[in-house]
């Protein structure tokens, strides 16, 4: 059965407010949640972006049996891969084992602000290969030494370690990502519903493991108000993801969407509380072979009528169809 998730969006809630919100979302019954870890928001009016982590310690403690993970965390320039796994063992003992580690070549949108100016993708894609295995190395226990191209590591040893690490996942977006994640990963990440991208995971041995998508969702009764909701704060969305890993900030999101119409994005976003429009567009993700497939719905403010008609109507409904 297709798992379905729920998604603490650190870009339009505040700390506070996301840890309620997935209080509410482990009793309206996902299965699952992951949690963007930004330093900037897309869109200026969506307004928030709390640290990631500091939410995750909170919400583990929150909460008592949703899994937690990131989606996704870039182990290569803000974080350094040493502290990125040491975080995440930390954050597997405080959520007693129900957390998974998803790992990505980043955003310039949260990666320029430590300066250095922004890698080439071939490039980003050889940090993370570098920061992945430097990450399991100390997943390993003992102490970690390592000198490569783009990092050093001096007797790195994480002293809490949980019994069993977290699973790592990683974000495919195209063919060397792809090639990445079926040696390293132990699920595949993918904010589209591509069978392309999952094809080619499995052609470099990652048959038979978890692939986690994520699909944006604008419940409201009032259908208008949610396409206009989903236009103001998502249609950033429009870009893909080879726009969107490019542009530095929340200005040139709103430059690069000024032509992106409100129906542009309610042909691409379910929006209102017509429960088949929802059951549908999961349906792409599910026949492309997602296993599992994380809802983020719109509108910070939105989310308690969300998660009340989510546990009511639209789980039921999604499970009765997966």
């Amino acid at each position: 059965m297709v798992k379905i998730g729920y998604t603490m969006m650190t870009e339009q809630a505040g700390p506070r407010d996301l840890v309620d919100h997935l209080v509410g979302a482990e009793a309206a019954g996902f299965d699952f949640s992951v949690t963007s870890d930004h330093y900037f928001p897309w869109l200026a009016s969506q307004g928030h972006a709390p640290y990631a982590w500091a939410v995750l310690g909170a919400a583990a403690q929150a909460t008592s049996s949703i899994p937690l993970m990131t989606y996704v965390t870039c182990p290569t320039m803000r974080y350094h891969p040493t502290v990125v796994a040491q975080k995440a063992a930390t954050l597997q003992l405080l959520s007693g084992g129900r957390f998974r580690l998803g790992l990505g070549a980043g955003e310039n949108l949260n990666e320029h602000v430590i300066g250095g100016g922004w890698p080439p993708a071939d490039v980003r894609h050889e940090m993370l290969d570098e920061a992945v295995r430097i990450i399991r190395a100390l997943f390993e226990g003992g102490y970690v030494n390592h000198h490569g191209e783009h990092y050093d590591v001096e007797s790195a040893k994480l002293w809490d370690l949980p019994d069993t690490p977290p699973p790592i996942g990683i974000a495919v977006s195209g063919e060397q990502s792809c090639e990445l994640a079926g040696r390293y990963a132990d699920l595949l990440i993918a904010t589209e519903p591509k069978p392309a991208l999952l094809e080619s995971f499995d052609r470099y041995g990652g048959a038979g493991k978890p692939r986690v998508g994520q699909l944006p969702v604008c419940y409201d009764e009032d259908r208008e108000a949610a396409v206009r909701r989903a236009h103001d704060q998502f249609r950033w969305f429009a870009g893909g993801w080879k726009v969107n890993s490019e542009l530095p900030g929340p200005t040139s999101f709103e430059g690069a969407t000024q032509f992106v119409r409100p129906e542009d994005v309610a042909e691409t976003i379910p929006c209102g509380d017509e429960v088949s429009e929802f059951v549908e567009a999961v349906r792409l993700y599910v026949e492309a072979g997602f296993t599992e497939i994380a809802l983020v719905q719109v509108g910070g403010e939105s989310q308690p009528a969300f998660l009340e008609w989510a546990g009511g109507t639209l789980l039921p409904a999604l499970r009765n169809a997966y």
